[in-house]
């Protein structure tokens, strides 16, 4: 984490996404690699990097590629500046193949997504840009401290946006990526970007994946949701502080924000609470769920949703939340539990709310890709069928283990853990 800065160097280090050593890259994102230097040194690069570790094919596709591109009425200026020069990253493709066993349980993640520093951090980017968050609150209706989370969480407030050339990360990746046609796509929206002169090639850097700026936008979703929100005609994330907040909060307003209502709520269950309820599948109003027994951690009423699910991501010992159309919309941005939790619960301690209160099961040990996969074969083998084993905790694998807890009269919550593993596997 960075060390507070006194606000005349906040507002130096916010002109730009800044470049970080590969100690300090993004806690949140597992895509980051800083390894390459700077933007800087990224721009520099382009043109002496040496050929060695490229295919020999790769120039005979990216010439293709460039034709492709100009009958898509590329202009062969932004052909010249952004496509001269790139080259082959393989470690890009080392990145690309990698998939971590190890699964960061979801308090690990929040830990460190909504540290005290963070939290600081926070507020602290809050205060120095109030009047722009307010602008941006009256046009798209999302709050201020939503717009910081996500760019806390993102990049670190702009201090780790990735320092990959997003052009040559997209065409190693559409050359020999997994999934070549997507990056392709991405390429082409990236050269329109640079055609429409909303960025120059040389800043138009990011993360490994082709994530750009303070808010790591893709160029199809930058292409769709951002906005100039300075005035100067340019939609730049990476430098322009209004803009990055504008197109942020257009992109929550886009996934059907609701101006006024809270993501979610923290809630205690009732003992006999039926947990195969905690999917976001299952939707009641807040009052039906009220009915139940489901009340606020802090004793006031939930919120008036007409519709919200429960979920409970670390299962019966763990903390419970009550999730509106809000965190559905945080979802889009980000489709992870965690993630949509972790700006929550950020938003909420930057606005002087409350943190999450109730504990979680620290003593668990959390389950590596393999071993789910392990426990989705003996859930199988014993019946309790949860589809094709894939190493993932879907909620077809959630349903069986419940299934399973609950012919072995244990709390039926879906939580998978080593101890619930051996168990399954004796």
């Amino acid at each position: 984490m960075p060390r507070m800065l006194p606000p005349f160097m906040l507002l130096v280090l916010l002109a730009g996404c800044q470049s970080s050593p590969s100690s300090q890259a993004s806690d949140t994102d597992p895509q980051a690699d800083a390894g390459s230097g700077g933007a800087d040194e990224v721009s520099s690069s382009i043109e002496t990097r040496g050929g060695a570790d490229m295919p020999a094919e790769f120039p005979t596709w990216l010439a293709r590629f460039r034709r492709d591109a100009r009958a898509e009425g590329i202009s062969e200026a932004t052909l010249a500046r952004a496509l001269d020069g790139v080259r082959y990253r393989p470690r890009v493709i080392e990145l690309d193949r990698s998939q971590p066993e190890f699964v960061r349980p979801i308090w690990e993640y929040l830990d460190t997504a909504v540290s005290a520093t963070r939290v600081s951090n926070g507020r602290e980017r809050l205060a120095t840009y109030r009047d722009t968050a307010q602008r941006m609150e009256q046009r798209f209706g999302v709050p201020g401290e939503v717009i910081v989370a996500i760019w806390g969480i993102e990049s670190n407030y702009g201090d780790n946006c990735g320092d990959f050339s997003t052009l040559e990360s997209l065409a190693t990746l559409a050359y020999e990526g997994r999934r070549r046609d997507f990056a392709r796509g991405e390429l082409l929206a990236a050269l329109r970007i640079l055609d429409e002169g909303d960025i120059a090639p040389e800043r138009m850097v990011g993360s490994w994946a082709g994530a750009m700026g303070h808010t790591q936008f893709i160029p199809s979703s930058f292409e769709a949701y951002a906005v100039d929100g300075d005035g100067d005609g340019r939609r730049d994330i990476w430098g322009s502080i209004p803009d990055v907040m504008a197109s942020t909060a257009n992109y929550l307003a886009r996934a059907n924000w609701r101006q006024g209502e809270p993501w979610g709520v923290e809630v205690r269950l009732p003992e006999a609470f039926d947990y195969s309820q905690t999917e976001l599948a299952t939707r009641r109003a807040s009052r039906e769920w009220a009915a139940q027994g489901v009340g606020s951690v802090t004793g006031e009423s939930l919120p008036g949703f007409e519709s919200a699910s429960i979920i409970a991501p670390a299962g019966a010992r763990g903390p419970a939340f009550l999730v509106g159309p809000n965190y559905r919309s945080i979802l889009r941005y980000n489709n992870a539990t965690s993630y949509a939790l972790a700006v929550g619960t950020l938003a909420d301690r930057i606005a002087g709310r409350q943190g999450v209160v109730q504990g979680w099961p620290r003593d668990e040990q959390p389950l590596m890709r393999r071993q789910v996969r392990d426990m989705q074969e003996a859930l199988n083998a014993r019946g309790f069928e949860v589809g094709v084993p894939d190493g993932i905790m879907g909620p077809n694998t959630r349903r069986g283990l419940r299934t399973y807890q609950r012919s072995i009269g244990v709390t039926p919550d879906g939580f998978a853990t080593l101890r619930l593993l051996e168990r399954l596997q004796r």
